[in-house]
């Protein structure tokens, strides 16, 4: 039969507003789950099983728990609680906090914490602590937590034991909003000042609904239920500790790999489904879920200080030299959504089709263009010259990082693409280790790099297109494009009074990074899963698209 989850206690959330606003061979030794066996797909209901372990396969495994990338985010959110969750609406619900208010100004959001929790080192989560975590991000204990704060947070005061007030420099529209993202799980003070650091890379202490207990480099890492989990969020299916005891969270890179172990019963739930995979499993009874996240897509930037896209006609050259849609299309399988805009991805709010829409795939628009910008000659292999000098592209990309298997298609279509208009494009893909010790991070490196930044909402775009000075610079401006004109209306879009004047900054910001041809939309980014039905309760947070299992559990 199928179960109905205890009733959970709802939070108000008090919003004030004052203004309309990764070998995979160790799975054969490993703990096998509660529903493990036949590998055969059951009924999605029956009665809930006691405990159980959840082995879930991920692709990819990053260095530290707690970081700026997505990947540590989707670990962390398990074990992190955070000040507030995102829910399918996208609104702010009370997590850690209960509430918050807006000062008439807009500079100065109260928050309320919850009293009563706890982090699982037995110190309290009050306003002290989650004073200590602002500070700690603004520091750079985040570097993506760093980058949503930075031109805008300048102070946390506490009021007292359970408020606290957050001053800002200007105003942010979506500031709290933007804290539900993992990057802002909140950790206990007295373990970042007492442990070291490699502990709290391999361990964080938080409040969250699992416990770090071992991680096995290259192969797993452990999770274990908290016995005294008391702070779930107000859109969970149920208060109190989670269901299963453990997940034992394994690192497999091959796509194939982890289709194979859900098919056999090897694991439960598995991460990343190729898109060639996805129809089979669907058509197999498993339970498919597909996160389109907020914020950049998948897209290419192009080198505007040096190098052939310097010119502004050979970036759009380039841009209508590729048939985007159909290279997503046959290689996405229906799967992968197309996505033109390059600013940011149709789930995110404020989204211009116009500049979705701005190039279409135009082979003689592109070569009327670079004939036009000098490059009218045409060597032996195809490729157009000027000058002598050959029209070579160089891409470098993270290879099984930002960019997985399917991606790694889709860019070798498009370079075939490319070839037929002269650009001669070299994909060069980077391993994890290299890509994030800073390779191909210089314009001197790279003529166009792809690649993702997951949001929520329009304000990434003041992350990639802030201008890169001196004084302040700005490396995740991948084009190395600075603009005024474009960081002002990204500006009056983050500071704007309410959602429909923001929407119409950040489309004016959208469609400018669309007609200077700075970068291009390829596909949006997925989080996908896979789920045995005989797990119930998995979900996607709706922050990021993570994998949560505080409400998970087996049927029989």
């Amino acid at each position: 039969m199928s179960r109905t989850p205890p009733a959970p206690t709802r939070r108000t959330l008090t919003q004030r507003i004052l203004h309309p606003a990764t070998a995979f061979a160790a799975l054969a030794t490993m703990s096998m789950t509660a529903c493990a066996g036949t590998g055969a797909v059951a009924s999605g209901t029956g009665e809930r099983v006691e405990d159980g372990t959840i082995v879930y396969a991920h692709q990819q495994e990053p260095d530290c728990i707690f970081g700026g990338w997505i990947e540590q985010s989707y670990i962390s959110y398990n074990v992190l609680d955070s000040l507030f969750a995102l829910d399918e609406n996208g609104e702010a619900v009370p997590w850690l906090a209960s509430g918050w208010k807006l000062s008439e100004d807009r500079l100065t959001y109260t928050i309320t914490v919850e009293p009563g929790n706890e982090f699982t080192d037995g110190t309290p989560v009050d306003a002290e602590a989650i004073a200590y975590n602002f500070n700690y991000w603004a520091e750079g204990g985040n570097s993506t937590a760093l980058a949503w704060l930075g031109g805008y947070y300048e102070s946390t005061e506490v009021i007292d034991e359970h408020t606290l007030a957050v001053h800002l420099s200007q105003p942010y529209l979506k500031f709290i909003e933007n804290l539900t993202q993992g990057y802002f799980g909140i950790q206990s003070p007295q373990a970042l000042e007492t442990r070291t650091e490699e502990e709290n890379c391999e361990a964080p202490i938080g409040s969250g609904a699992f416990v770090v207990d071992e991680w096995n480099r290259g192969e797993n890492l452990v999770l274990v239920r908290n016995e005294n989990y008391t702070s779930a969020p107000a859109n969970a299916d149920h208060d109190g500790p989670a269901y299963v005891e453990k997940i034992d969270w394994r690192f497999v890179p091959e796509g194939v790999t982890r289709v194979a172990a859900l098919r056999s019963g090897e694991v439960d739930a598995i991460y990343d489904i190729p898109a060639i995979e996805w129809s089979g499993l669907e058509d197999s009874g498993y339970e498919l879920q597909k996160y389109v996240t907020g914020g950049r897509p998948q897209q290419i930037s192009l080198t505007t200080t040096q190098g052939p896209f310097v010119d502004e006609n050979v970036r759009k050259a380039f841009i209508y030299s590729l048939d985007r849609q159909s290279a997503v299309e046959t290689i996405g399988q229906g799967v992968i959504p197309y996505e033109g805009n390059g600013g940011v991805s149709q789930s995110t709010p404020g989204y211009s089709q116009d500049a979705a829409d701005y190039y279409s795939y135009d082979p003689v628009e592109a070569i009327k263009l670079l004939e036009a910008s000098g490059w009218s000659t045409v060597n032996a292999d195809g490729y157009r010259e000027k000058d002598g000098e050959l029209l070579e592209i160089d891409i470098p990309y993270g290879a099984g990082s930002i960019i997985n298997a399917d991606g790694a298609s889709i860019l070798q279509a498009l370079q075939e693409q490319a070839k037929a208009t002269g650009f001669k494009v070299n994909l060069i893909p980077v391993p994890q280790g290299e890509f994030f010790a800073g390779a191909y991070s210089t314009a001197e490196e790279r003529d166009a790099y792809p690649g993702y930044w997951t949001a929520i909402n329009g304000g990434i775009l003041y992350i990639n297109w802030r201008q890169h000075t001196e004084a302040w610079p700005n490396y995740a401006n991948s084009a190395f494009y600075n603009s005024e004109e474009l960081e002002n209306l990204i500006l009056a879009g983050n500071s704007a009074p309410d959602q429909e004047t923001q929407d119409a900054y950040y489309a004016q910001a959208q469609e400018y990074i669309a007609e200077h041809a700075l970068s291009f939309g390829i596909y949006d980014r997925l989080s996908t899963l896979g789920v045995n039905p005989r797990l119930q309760g998995v979900k996607q947070e709706h922050a990021q698209g993570g994998p949560t299992f505080h409400d998970a559990y087996f049927v029989e």
